[in-house]
């Protein structure tokens, strides 16, 4: 019988739609995010992830499974990110190379832990607690640390991202969980009916000619875009949507400008 819970001790593991190696990569889980395990099939362990409630399937082998007692004490302290875009944790003679947004649990002066085992950190940490409130300048911040980064389906590090994943990532970071994809992200926040409203860390949605929300990125203000197509890039946005320099066109169509508050 398998564990019910779990954490990520390698420092990004591939999320996979159905339970294959060859199956498309929808999600990635970042070094000490916990989950919950849901049902094995063969060599694979659908999960369900603490942060965002997401469902997709991890190889057996890179399964950590823990106790109970420690799922639930690790939920009930404050959150503690990466905020470096890689730093190096190290847990006796094992260490590992993370990315930002990595989960630090039960942190406190440069140590965290992960069952019995008792891992050194010397790089930047952000906490977020209940009483964090959601800071859009340093959203901005956050997302021009993986300018030029990749783009990557189902990524959400420096060396591959996509739009919904650098949000998240970045939203997260300053104080405001969102859902994984940006039809789900759509959901959350107050509209804003002009740009001029707009102010920095505000997200942006697009959609296609079928009226789906098909992308997102996060505003540093009202003329100007930061967002992952083809790369982390900024570009020029209007009323219309993203304004592509190498198109000569709008790139993206704009559906709804979003802030957030404190979740």
């Amino acid at each position: 019988m398998y564990s019910q819970y779990g954490i990520a001790k390698l420092s990004v593991i591939p999320c996979r739609s159905e339970p294959s190696s060859k199956s498309e990569m929808t999600t990635q889980l970042l070094f000490g995010e916990s989950y919950k395990v849901l049902e094995q099939h063969q060599k694979w362990y659908k999960i369900k992830m603490d942060a965002d409630g997401y469902e997709c399937w991890i190889n057996e082998l890179q399964h950590f499974p823990i106790t109970e007692e420690f799922y639930f004490l690790q939920q009930k302290t404050p959150r503690y990110y990466s905020s470096e875009l890689l730093q190096i944790v190290q847990s006796g003679q094992n260490h590992y190379v993370v990315p930002m947004g990595s989960h630090f649990p039960m942190y406190q002066n440069h140590q965290f832990k992960i069952e019995s085992s008792i891992y050194e950190c010397y790089g930047k940490v952000t906490e977020i607690t209940n009483n964090t409130r959601y800071d859009g300048q340093k959203c901005v911040d956050f997302a021009f640390m993986f300018l030029n980064a990749p783009y990557l389906w189902g990524g959400k590090t420096l060396m591959g991202i996509d739009c919904s994943g650098l949000v998240q990532v970045c939203c997260a970071l300053a104080g405001y969980q969102l859902p994984r994809d940006a039809k789900d992200q759509v959901h959350h926040g107050t509209p804003l009916s002009f740009l001029d409203e707009v102010q920095a860390g505000d997200i942006a949605f697009f959609h296609n000619e079928e009226g789906n929300i098909v992308h997102t990125g996060i505003l540093i203000n009202s003329e100007t875009i930061i967002h992952a197509s083809g790369k982390v890039r900024i570009d020029k946005i209007d009323h219309y949507g993203i304004f592509s320099p190498e198109l000569k066109n709008h790139s993206h169509h704009l559906r709804v400008i979003k802030r957030l508050s404190s979740s």
